[in-house]
């Protein structure tokens, strides 16, 4: 398993979930409301910018490996998925938005997996509908994590507009893959015994 800059910014994400998490566990008496909410926002705001950065890095340093590409989006994944646990746990978000999320994430991730499998990985590569959807999750999650009003703007509103938008866009995202994908699958349909 390689170690460089890149990769261990991917772990650095990796460990910031259980952080992100457990600050809702902290006992009232050590750390308020407020502070929990900032706390987790600017961890998960930190957790993208190193999302960012490992890539950029990579590339830069030259430092890519197929461990790293695997592990990557399992970190981004993880992290999503475990604020819009947290989120829906606090009631700042549907559950219906957090299964659509996760849901899709599970969905593509495999798919993606059995076309490299099967050699046609480029068929289901990343759309600019992925990014646009991802962009939005994680300008929308930020919001909801904090939760109070920034320089008079009703964060927690816009936050819910923006993950709704986000989770309609997953949807269309997910109906893209598997439209691209489709003509393997029904080919392959047939390999199952």
């Amino acid at each position: 398993m390689p170690f460089n800059l890149p990769i261990l910014l991917t772990w650095l994400r990796i460990v910031a979930i259980p952080l992100l998490i457990g600050v809702y566990y902290l006992p009232a008496e050590w750390v308020s409301d407020y502070e929990r909410n900032l706390f987790a926002t600017v961890l998960f705001v930190a957790a993208a910018i190193t999302d960012w950065a490992d890539g950029y890095l990579a590339r830069k340093l030259n430092q890519t490996s197929a461990f790293g590409a695997f592990l990557d989006p399992v970190a981004d994944k993880l992290m999503v998925a475990a604020a819009l646990i947290v989120l829906v746990q606090l009631d700042r978000t549907d559950s219906i938005v957090a299964g659509i999320i996760i849901g899709r994430e599970i969905t593509i991730s495999a798919l993606r997996e059995w076309m490299a499998s099967i050699g046609a990985r480029k068929s289901v590569a990343v759309s600019m509908l992925g990014k646009i959807k991802t962009t939005a999750q994680m300008i929308a999650i930020p919001m909801l994590l904090y939760h109070a009003p920034l320089a008079g703007v009703d964060i927690q509103r816009l936050g819910t507009w923006l993950i709704w938008i986000a989770a309609v866009l997953t949807l269309w995202s997910m109906v893209y893959y598997l439209r691209r994908a489709w003509p393997e699958i029904a080919r392959r349909a047939g390999d199952i015994p």
